[in-house]
């Protein structure tokens, strides 16, 4: 089974290889060993070296080799002013002290291929001490600053042609390559290896076979010095420009995907789904598995949790899918579906809640699963019938999340393969076809197709079994502390440095795969702002070149080791105003739901309503000066978040003071920072955190009932679907759906996860979440339960209630174009809010946008008090509840009214008013 445990391959010391001495080299010899530790040199163009202060005394000299018993060539370095445009593109290296060296071309790319060093002491000293040096940098400069070289090659990886099949592999580190060919049983060819050679100018390994090659199967072989382990490797991998690979991904396979043997019947004539803008665009965020886990309606069980699971016809999950098109979700967005490193691609070999214990116990030895009587029974059944406050669900789950099927995929293995865990068979082209039927199958029901892709770091590096990119050009692909060498991990994993030239293409690359081979219509981002702004401009040019209207969007934080510029541009919140591509707006969702996500315990209901959010205004407010300055602030927030975060948007603000939005303070950033509507994605809920659902009953007072903290959770929802920018939806939001409290379910399988589409349950009594994420909660979540005494319980009643008022929801936007203006000017002149300044009411945010001879005007209305509110508004005798809410579902909503000079909303309703 791949590993799912990650472990830090930290840069070792001395090297224990003897390595091939630069011959042109300056001769001198190291008298004494030198102590070579961290890597804070930086070699940067062949001209020029930058060292950090601590190893720069007079004279530095590079070695070629870190086995200092052995004598050596060394290359003298001489102190140099550094070069201004250094601390333009390097602004983190800008206090290193600068060396200039002068070494022909052609031996430095001789030099590389070995470990490198700078010793800081005089030659012969006692007490040498030196660093190692980073190169990856100066890769970048040998190898892709011309006009033909690396970069430039646009067939890395197994091609087939028609005369021949070519590989290519840009290696150019490495000592010698070969590829090892492999029938389908994976038993060696013949010729088993052919080698490889390697061109100067670009660095790339290349060879060439016959055209039968096409569908086998191939590795390669690297000679190559590694600083994982000090040593000269001899590795076996696979290619990281992989178009297809075996079970697990342990080979890779020759394809076509031209050929039509790789596409479904009807795969080049599905149906397309353009979209005018991109805030026509409205995201409903899926997890493969959870569509359809539990969906005991599926025409084959053995669907569940499959690519297939979407080419039903009549199944719970697709028609819940349908009735959400229908109403006007257009775009489907999937959690990763790249090849990943964390599940068993094996079925006979994972576990499956829908297994006996039995069959589990013949996988496995878990004791918790293993000494349970009645061993026939499932899983499933085991944890259903367990007291809904138990911790043994957790306990059993957790037991068992690293042997199950179950992962949410931010674990990039390879970058243009599909992954092969939710394929009924993920050998070789299988999982391609079945993949391509699950797009044509949701292009043909009217979705878009978006992808959540993870270019920012890597499941493993060094010489984990997971590894690609770190085994085949060491220390280029992943970003290095500058001063320690180690890999930075500050996204979760090994990060990948997309500001390096061939990461950036191999990104770009995948992406025209995903694009033009998989017609994968936009793309999801995490954690974009660990990418420079440019290379997410460059991708999307060459993604848009091939499909207009393939929308970009991700999550633009600013934080870790390149926050604030620090390396780079970055791909940010405030990086990105104007370039329409999306950011997701943490200014709405914490004025809305309450931000903190990362409190525990009784933290977390430190101060009910008001102090977490806006999604409901307890009475007592009145009376709370402190409490009221609160809401002041989150409503300013609010009222940005739905004119979609513009900077230049004027607002009234709580002291009767105009601000732009970008005057507005949001913690240390300004509040408002989007130029352009479709800069912004707005959501309440998403597959971080708590659910929506779970998250407000941590927080909502004790004596709500049911009913309304049914809706309080759409009131949350409306807000980000009646503002200006695009919508983002977690599956099952609608469905009031939870996950037991269960903070971060990345990877507790499907019994926390489950999504119910025939609307029985929300999965809120599923036991107390894993003990590793809300142990501290614990108390907390019982405390919650006692005191709501089942008013959190949703019924299949309120259920029903809640999907059906979103799909209207989702009608009104979609059938009025003032809530998809799609440019600044037009939102500043359109959109104005009421019932603002020091004298506003409390609970109750009035938004009118303006139409004209064509478009009929609205006034929009959120009230979070419980009790009915009134705004006075001089023409509110020209308008009408808009007639979808009229016929609609909710009878309360039904209660507003427009009078001759103003509108009444009843409690905990969002009301639409359209001119007459």
């Amino acid at each position: 089974m791949r590993s799912v445990l990650y472990a830090l391959l930290l840069l070792t010391g001395a090297c224990q290889a003897q390595l091939t001495e630069n011959k042109a080299a300056q001769s001198s010899t190291i008298a004494k060993p030198a102590t070579i530790h961290l890597a804070a040199a930086h070699w940067v163009t062949p001209e020029l070296m930058l060292v950090d202060s601590q190893f720069s005394q007079q004279p530095l000299r590079l070695i070629n080799t870190l086995n200092s018993q052995e004598a050596n060539k060394t290359f003298p370095l001489s102190a140099t002013k550094m070069p201004s445009w250094v601390k333009q593109q390097f602004p983190h290296l800008a206090q290193f002290q600068s060396y200039s060296l002068a070494i022909n071309r052609d031996e430095i790319k001789q030099l590389i291929k070995q470990p490198l060093a700078i010793i800081s002491a005089k030659q012969g000293a006692v007490n040498e001490t030196g660093t190692r040096v980073q190169i990856a940098t100066l890769l970048d400069a040998l190898y892709t600053s011309g006009s033909q070289d690396a970069d430039e090659v646009t067939d890395l990886g197994a091609t087939i042609h028609p005369d021949k099949v070519t590989f290519k592999l840009w290696a150019p580190t490495a000592i010698s390559v070969n590829v090892l060919l492999y029938n389908a049983r994976k038993q060696p060819l013949a010729p088993q290896k052919i080698v490889m050679s390697q061109d100067n100018a670009s660095g790339i390994w290349q060879a060439s076979g016959a055209t039968s090659l096409a569908g086998q199967y191939y590795r390669y072989q690297l000679k190559t010095y590694h600083s994982a382990s000090g040593q000269v490797e001899n590795i076996i991998t696979t290619d990281p420009y992989s178009l297809s690979l075996s079970t697990n991904s342990e080979y890779s396979q020759i394809v076509d995907l031209n050929d039509s043997t790789t596409m479904p019947e009807g795969w080049l004539n599905q149906q397309d789904n353009p979209v005018s803008a991109p805030e026509d665009n409205i995201f409903y965020e899926s997890h493969i598995r959870d569509f359809s886990a539990f969906d005991s309606t599926l025409s084959n069980s053995d669907y569940r949790g499959k690519y297939l699971a979407f080419n039903e016809t009549n199944s719970d999950g697709i028609k819940h899918l349908k009735t959400l098109q229908q109403a006007g979700v257009n775009s489907i967005h999937l959690l990763p579906t790249f090849d990943i490193g964390t599940v068993n691609e094996d079925q006979t070999q994972v576990v499956d809640s829908n297994d006996s214990l039995a069959s589990i116990c013949q996988k496995t030895s878990v004791k918790l699963v293993c000494q349970l009587e009645n061993q026939q029974q499932t899983l499933l059944n085991y944890l259903t019938n367990l007291p809904p406050s138990s911790e043994q669900q957790q306990a059993i789950v957790s037991s068992l999340r690293q042997l199950d099927n179950y992962n949410w995929g931010y674990d990039p293995f390879h970058y243009s393969v599909p992954e092969g865990s939710y394929a009924l068979n993920p050998e070789g082209i299988n999982r391609i076809k079945e993949f391509r039927t699950m797009v044509q199958s949701l292009h043909n029901l009217g979705f878009r197709v978006i992808m959540d892709v993870v270019y920012n770091h890597t499941h493993q590096a060094g010489l984990a079994p997971t590894s690609v990119l770190d085994k085949i050009v060491p220390n280029y692909y992943q970003r290095l502390d500058p001063i320690s060498g180690e890999i930075a991990q500050s996204t979760c994993c090994d990060n990948t440095a997309t500001e390096r030239v061939m990461m950036e293409k191999l990104m770009i690359d995948s992406l025209v795969v995903w694009a033009k081979d998989y017609k994968i219509d936009g793309f999801r981002f995490d954690l974009m702002a660990h990418q420079p702004k440019s290379a997410m401009l460059k991708a999307r040019a060459a993604v848009q070149a091939i499909d207009p209207d393939n929308y970009f969007y991700g999550e633009g934080w600013n934080f870790g080791e390149v926050a604030n510029n620090q390396r780079f541009i970055q791909a940010s919140q405030l990086e990105l105003g104007g370039t329409e591509i999306g950011t997701f707006s943490d200014r709405l969702r914490d004025a809305v739901r309450g931000g903190a996500f990362s409190a525990q315990g009784n933290e977390i209901r430190k101060s009910q309503g008001i102090g977490n959010g806006l999604a409901t205004i307890p009475n007592e407010l009145q009376n709370d000066s402190e409490a009221q300055a609160r809401y002041y602030q989150l409503a300013d927030h609010l009222r940005l978040g739905l004119i979609g975060n513009l900077a230049n948007y004027p607002l009234v603000t709580a002291n009767d003071s105009v601000r732009l939005g970008k005057e507005i303070p949001y913690g240390d950033q300004p509040a408002g920072y989007a130029l352009d509507p479709a800069d912004t994605i707005n959501y309440v809920s998403k597959h971080d955190n708590q659910t929506l659902w779970d998250s407000n009953q941590y927080r909502f007072s004790y004596a709500l009932t049911t009913a309304q903290r049914v809706r309080m959770q759409l009131l949350s929802l409306s807000y980000v679907l009646f503002a200006q920018g695009i919508p983002f939806i977690h599956m099952g939001s609608e469905l009031l759906r939870s996950k037991g409290f269960l903070r971060d379910s990345y990877d507790y399988g499907d019994w926390f996860n489950q999504v119910d589409f025939s609307k029985q349950s929300n999965n809120y009594q599923t036991g107390l979440p894993p003990a590793e994420k809300d142990q501290a909660n614990w108390l907390l979540i019982n405390d919650v339960r006692q005191h709501n005494a089942g008013k959190d319980k949703a019924s299949p009643q309120d259920i029903a209630f809640s999907s059906a008022v979103f799909n209207q929801y989702i009608k009104l936007r979609m059938t009025s174009p003032l809530f998809r203006l799609t440019n600044s000017d037009d939102i500043i002149e359109k959109v104005h809010f009421h019932n603002t300044g020091s004298q506003q009411k409390l609970g109750l945010i009035a938004m009118s946008i303006q139409g004209d001879n064509n478009t009929p005007s609205l006034m929009v209305l959120f009230n979070s008090r419980a009790n009915t509110q009134t705004l006075e508004f001089a023409k509110a005798a020209d308008y009408q509840l808009h007639p979808i809410q009229q016929q609609g579902v909710d009878p309360i909503v039904k209660q507003s009214t427009a009078q001759a000079q103003s509108f009444s909303v009843p409690g905990l309703s969002t009301a639409i008013f359209i001119t007459k």
